[in-house]
């Protein structure tokens, strides 16, 4: 869905799959530098949103997610993921109950599946499943902000800030009163910096939550049975997972940021050497310069020199090898 906050002074819409909102109003490193202050706020309403309502919501979604759900409190924050028979990340979830109505926000575009998979398992449960993406947007307050939010907004709150299910008809009048705006590339960095994964970026069509540190997060290893639990015991109590995620610093001199999927090889083994892993999200950071997260084989050297493509790259461990 195209915002109308694309409207605003000094808007460029993103691309790819965030389009439909600002990729920035401007100046991206004023952007970043507001919200890491606890200012303004983004524009998320692309995202999907999905609420399920009804006395059992909270009972069932605990037997289809990864998380612990059934005693979740109001207005307590949690996020969760969909798995494949084979421990694969099929959808990434970021819940919150507000007494009456479990509200999702998810990736845009995936929560027509994701609805399909929930109305396949209603069975006999007192539970109602909407796609409330058309009349419901996401906006998210970054940590520190003052901004108040609107009663008629469901409020998710986390470490990193506040996520606002507000009504969409609400969302030109809250961005008037929450400002500056800040694009969705100043977001993506944030994110980045605090190396939180994201469904689409750090993922693919076999990551399992072990390789990108979902557990404890979006994995709750003490519930109930749920699709894919097999493959996450097993990885938890016998194994490794293959692959890991890391943080890259990369190289500043270079014009160009390594893209998604670019692939990684060891420094020593030059440009034409095996690849054993690849970019999975690269920005520029305000502080930190051009960094990325990437998936590299969980047997890489942690000190290893890597190459991004032609980028030089030093990594920092996000998940232990």
């Amino acid at each position: 869905m195209k915002s109308p906050l694309l409207s605003l002074p000094g808007a460029v819409p993103a691309e790819g799959v965030d389009e439909g909102v600002a990729a920035h109003y401007g100046d991206l490193f004023r952007e970043q530098r507001a919200l890491a202050d606890g200012a303004g706020f983004v524009d998320l309403s692309h995202r999907g949103v999905v609420a399920v309502t009804g006395d059992d919501r909270l009972s069932w979604l605990h037997l289809l997610l990864t998380q612990h759900v059934s005693d979740l409190p109001v207005g307590q924050a949690t996020e969760a993921l969909v798995l494949s028979a084979n421990g694969h990340i099929e959808h990434a979830l970021y819940l919150v109950d507000d007494g009456t109505t479990v509200w999702a926000h998810v990736e845009p575009g995936s929560q027509e599946a994701l609805i399909a998979y929930l109305e396949s398992m209603k069975f006999f449960y007192r539970v109602e499943v909407a796609d409330r993406t058309a009349d419901t947007a996401v906006v998210h307050l970054p940590a520190g902000s003052i901004a108040q939010a609107p009663d008629s907004a469901a409020v998710r709150e986390t470490p990193y800030g506040r996520d606002l299910f507000l009504p969409r008809e609400e969302l030109e009048a809250f961005a008037a009163q929450a400002g500056p705006a800040a694009g969705i590339l100043a977001h993506e960095a944030l994110r980045v910096e605090q190396h939180r994964p994201r469904l689409g970026f750090e993922t693919d069509h076999r990551t399992i939550p072990h390789e990108l540190g979902w557990i404890g997060t979006a994995v709750h290893l003490q519930k109930g049975c749920y699709r894919g639990q097999e493959t996450v015991a097993r990885v938890q109590n016998l194994g490794k997972p293959p692959r890991r995620l890391v943080f890259l610093h990369l190289d500043g001199s270079e014009v160009h940021l390594p893209p998604n999927g670019a692939e990684i090889r060891l420094a020593d083994d030059g440009p034409d050497g095996r690849k054993i892993g690849f970019v999975t999200t690269s920005v520029r950071h305000h502080e930190l310069g051009p960094v990325a997260l990437a998936l590299v084989k969980r047997n890489v050297p942690v000190d290893a020199r890597l190459l991004a493509e032609e980028t030089a790259a030093a990594q920092e461990t996000v998940v232990e090898p």
